[in-house]
C-alpha cells in the first residue's frame, strides 16, 4: 500500500500493491515466461504458505496465479487440524533451496520480483493446479476435466470417527479380513441399538478382564496367598470404614457363567432357550457384578479362594481367544477412549474405566448425542511401550484415483511419544494422547526414561534401531508395514463408493496407529490435510520429503509412467471395471399370442339365459321397414330401439320378473333354435351412413307393448340377426 502526497496536502492511500521498478528486460523475460506456461497450461494457486510446494512446482516452470486475499484465507484454513502449530517456513526454504529471509541476497531479491510479476501476468489466466488445505476451499463442481486439485469431496466415511466407526463394518462385503484385527471396536453411542450394544460389550469384558485379573495374580504361591488371606480377615474388622475389602469366590463365579453365555451366543446355542428374567433383576444384578469388579482390579481388593479358579479361567479365556481378536489388548482396567466426534487435535478426548461415568458424560450433551457425533473406542492397554512410554506411529498415504483404486504408501514414518510415563492408573492425556497438540503444552516428566527424545518424535529408523536392540528387528518389514497398508487398503474398500472421485484429483492422508506387544499394528484414525509443521528434526525432514515426493508421483508420472516417485510406492491397484456401453433404447417383445377360449357348454348355457340381447348394425324386419329405416335419421332409430330401456324408473320397478322356471326356460331355447335364421348377404347401396359397431340392448323379458326381442348370435366370425316375435 503506497502513500501519495498531493498538492493540497491531503495524503490518500493507493490500494494498489508497490511493484519494484521492473526493467525492461525483467519484463520480456517474465512475458515470455508466463507465455509459455499459460501455453503449456502450468498455472498453479496455493491457498496457504505451503512453501515446499510453491518451489516444487515452479522449479517444474509452473507460474503461481494468486487469489485475492489468500494470506488472510490461509490464517484460517492452514490448521484445521494443527492451528497453533508452525509450518516449519523458515527450515522447509532452505530444504527448498530458498535462503531464510534474514539473510536474503540480491540474487534472491531478483527471483522474488520475476515470481511476483508472472503472477501479476497470470492473473487473469486459468488455474490448471489447486494445493488448498480444506476440501472446501474450491468448489470442484465448476473445475474442467484438466484442472488438478489436492483433495476428493465426502471423504468423511473415513477420515471422521463416526464414518470410519460405521464404514469398517461393511469390510465382509468388499474382503475376508475381519476388521477387528486391526481397528479397536467402536460404538456411536447416540444411536440407541449401538448404545446397548456398548453397554454389552463393557460388561462381558468386564467378566473377562476379571478372570484375567485371577489368572495374572496366581503367579504367587499358595502359601503366601493364603497368609496374605488371613491376614486381611483378621484386619477386616479394623477396616471397615477403608475401601479395601475380601470378596466371596461367587464374583469369579459370575464372570465364568456370562463369558459361557457369550460364547453361546455366537454358537447360536440360545436360540431354544427361554430368558424370565425381569429386566430391572438383571440390572440391578450387573450393577452388582460391577460394583465388585471395580473393588477387585480399581481398588485392589482380593477373592478369596480364587487360586481353586484359576484352571477354569484359563480355560475359560483360551476359549474366548478363539473368537475374540481383541483380547490380547484388552488388558483388565478396561479402559475406554471417549472422542467427540465434532472435534479434532484431540479435544475432547478423555479416557474412562467406569460404565456410569461415560454414559453421565455423554447425556451431558444432548445436542452430540442426537447427531450421534459422541464415538466410545475401546482403549489398548497393553500397547509396546518404548522405555516406559507410549507412542503412535504416523503414516502417509496417497491417494490418485478412485476407480480403479491407486494406492500409494510412503516408506517412511515418524514416532509421537507421550511426555508422561505410561500408567493404567492414570488416565490424564498427557499419558494416553500422543497428539502433538496435546503432548505440546507439558513439560517431559522427570520420571520418564532419559533415551526418549526431548522433541517427543522418532523417525523409523530409531525404531528400528531399537528393534535390532530387542532382537525384533525382522518384525517391522514382516508384520509392521505389511500391516498397516492392509488396514489402509481395507479401510479405502469399504468408503469406495461413497467418495465423489474425478480423475484429475489426488489427496494425501494421514493415518495413526498403535503397536501392540506382539507388533501388531492398529488402526486409530486417518486425517485429511495432515499437519506438515515442522516441530522437530525429524517432521523437519520428513514433510518437506514426502511433498516434494506428491508432485513427483502426481505430476511427474502423468508424462512419464516410468518416472522416479521419491519415498511412494505403489501397494494396491484395482482392476479397472469397464462402465457398459450405452446403445441406447432398443426394447422388444418376445411371445406368442394369447387366443381367445372357446366358451364351455356351462358359459355358453349363461348366456343364452341372459337377457341382454345383442343388435346388430342394420336390422330388418319387413321389407317396407327396410326403406323407412334407411331414410330415418340415426338418431330417430336410436330412440326407438332404447325405447324400452329408458322407461321411468317406477314402471321399471313396478315390474317384477316372474320366477324362473326350468321346464318354461328348455321351451324358450327350443323356439330360439328353431327360428328361422335370416343372414345378411349385402348392405344397401343407398345407405348413406355407414355401418356401426353392434350395441347390446337391455330387454326386459315380459310385460306388455315391448319390442321384438332382438338377439345377436356370433359364430365363426359371421354376425347373424334373429328376429323373433314376441309372444302375445
Amino acid at each position: 500500500m503506497s502513500a501519495v502526497t498531493p498538492a493540497n496536502g491531503k495524503v490518500h492511500c493507493s490500494i494498489t500493491p508497490s511493484l519494484p521498478a521492473a526493467r525492461p528486460n525483467k519484463v520480456k523475460t517474465a512475458k515470455a515466461l508466463a507465455e509459455k506456461a499459460v501455453k503449456m497450461q502450468k498455472v498453479f494457486t496455493i491457498v496457504g504458505r505451503y512453501p515446499v510446494i510453491r518451489a516444487g512446482l515452479q522449479a517444474r516452470g509452473w507460474v503461481e496465479r494468486q487469489l485475492p486475499n489468500a494470506g488472510q484465507e490461509s490464517a484460517s484454513h492452514q490448521g484445521d487440524r494443527e492451528k497453533d502449530e508452525d509450518d516449519g517456513t523458515a527450515v522447509v526454504d532452505n530444504a527448498a533451496g530458498i535462503k531464510d529471509r534474514g539473510d536474503e541476497s540480491a540474487e534472491a531479491e531478483n527471483i522474488n520480483d520475476i515470481y511476483s510479476l508472472l503472477s501479476r501476468l497470470v492473473r487473469n489466466e486459468r488455474t490448471y493446479f489447486y494445493w488448498t488445505p480444506r476440501n472446501d476451499s474450491i468448489d470442484w463442481r465448476t473445475l474442467r476435466p484438466d484442472q488438478v486439485t489436492n483433495h476428493y469431496t465426502n471423504t468423511g466415511p473415513f477420515t471422521t470417527k463416526v464414518g470410519l466407526c460405521v464404514n469398517l463394518r461393511n469390510l465382509k462385503w468388499f474382503d475376508t479380513a475381519d476388521p477387528d484385527t486391526f481397528f479397536p471396536r467402536c460404538y456411536r453411542l447416540g444411536a440407541e441399538d449401538e448404545r446397548h450394544a456398548f453397554i454389552d460389550d463393557f460388561r462381558r469384558t468386564a467378566c473377562s478382564s476379571l478372570l484375567k485379573h485371577v489368572v495374572e495374580t496366581s503367579t504367587r504361591t499358595k502359601g503366601a496367598q493364603d497368609e496374605k488371606d488371613k491376614a486381611e480377615s483378621n484386619a477386616q474388622g479394623q477396616t471397615r470404614n477403608s475401601t479395601f475389602r475380601i470378596f466371596s469366590a461367587a464374583v469369579i463365579s459370575t464372570a465364568l457363567h456370562h463369558c459361557q453365555e457369550f460364547l453361546n451366543i455366537l454358537a447360536h446355542s440360545d436360540i431354544d432357550v427361554t430368558v424370565k428374567t425381569v429386566a430391572a433383576v438383571e440390572e440391578k444384578h450387573w450393577n452388582h457384578f460391577l460394583q465388585n469388579y471395580y473393588m477387585v482390579v480399581h481398588k485392589g481388593a482380593s477373592i478369596r479362594g480364587s487360586a481353586e479358579f484359576v484352571s477354569r479361567c484359563k480355560a475359560m479365556l483360551v476359549r474366548m481367544q478363539e473368537v475374540c481378536p481383541q483380547l490380547d489388548i484388552d488388558g483388565v482396567n478396561n479402559i475406554w477412549i471417549i472422542k467427540p466426534g465434532a472435534m479434532s487435535r484431540g479435544r475432547g478426548i478423555v479416557c474412562m474405566n467406569r460404565l456410569e461415568d461415560i454414559l453421565a458424560l455423554v447425556d451431558s450433551d444432548r445436542a452430540m448425542v442426537k447427531d450421534s457425533k459422541w464415538v466410545v473406542q475401546k482403549y489398548l492397554e497393553r500397547p509396546l511401550l518404548v522405555k516406559g512410554t507410549k507412542f503412535d506411529v504416523r503414516q502417509w498415504f496417497l491417494v490418485t484415483d478412485w476407480n480403479p483404486l491407486t494406492v500409494w504408501f510412503y516408506r517412511e514414518c515418524y514416532l509421537r511419544f507421550s511426555t508422561q510415563p505410561y500408567s493404567t492408573k492414570n488416565l490424564d492425556s498427557s499419558v494416553h494422547l500422543c497428539n502433538n497438540s496435546i503432548q505440546k503444552h507439558f513439560q517431559p516428566s522427570r520420571e520418564r526414561h532419559p533415551s526418549v527424545p526431548k522433541d517427543n518424535m522418532w523417525s523409523c529408523s530409531d525404531f528400528k534401531t531399537f528393534l535390532q536392540q530387542q532382537g525384533r528387528e525382522s518384525k517391522w518389514e514382516t508384520l509392521v508395514v505389511p500391516g498397516m497398508q492392509q488396514a489402509v487398503v481395507h479401510t479405502l474398500q469399504t468408503a469406495q463408493e461413497k467418495v465423489e472421485h474425478r480423475k484429475a484429483s489426488f489427496e494425501l492422508y494421514g493415518a495413526d496407529f498403535m503397536l501392540g506387544n506382539d507388533l501388531r499394528p492398529w488402526l486409530l484414525e486417518v486425517n485429511a490435510s495432515p499437519t506438515m509443521a515442522c516441530t522437530s528434526v525429524v517432521t523437519a525432514r520428513l514433510c518437506p520429503s514426502v511433498q516434494l515426493d506428491t508432485l513427483r508421483v502426481v505430476l511427474d508420472r502423468r508424462n512419464n509412467p516410468n518416472a522416479y516417485t521419491g519415498g511412494f510406492q505403489l501397494i494396491y491397484k484395482q482392476p479397472a471395471v469397464e462402465p457398459p456401453q450405452f446403445l441406447g433404447v432398443n426394447l422388444f417383445v418376445e411371445g406368442t399370442h394369447i387366443r381367445r377360449p372357446k366358451p364351455t357348454i356351462r358359459r355358453q348355457r349363461l348366456a343364452s339365459a341372459r337377457p341382454c340381447l345383442t343388435q346388430s348394425s342394420r336390422v330388418h324386419t319387413s321389407p317396407e321397414q327396410s326403406e323407412t329405416t334407411t331414410t330415418m335419421p340415426t338418431s330417430v332409430r336410436r330412440t326407438n330401439i332404447c325405447e324400452s330401456t329408458q322407461q321411468p324408473r317406477s314402471l321399471q320397478e313396478k315390474r317384477q320378473p316372474t320366477p324362473p322356471s326350468p321346464r318354461r326356460d328348455q321351451q324358450k331355447r327350443t323356439e330360439v333354435h328353431s327360428v328361422n335364421v335370416v343372414f345378411e348377404q349385402r348392405v344397401i347401396e343407398s345407405h348413406s351412413e355407414p355401418r356401426r359397431r353392434p350395441q347390446r340392448l337391455c330387454v326386459r323379458r315380459g310385460g306388455s307393448g315391448a319390442p321384438p326381442a332382438l338377439r345377436n348370435f356370433s359364430a365363426e366370425g359371421a354376425t347373424v340377426s334373429v328376429i323373433k316375435q314376441a309372444r302375445k
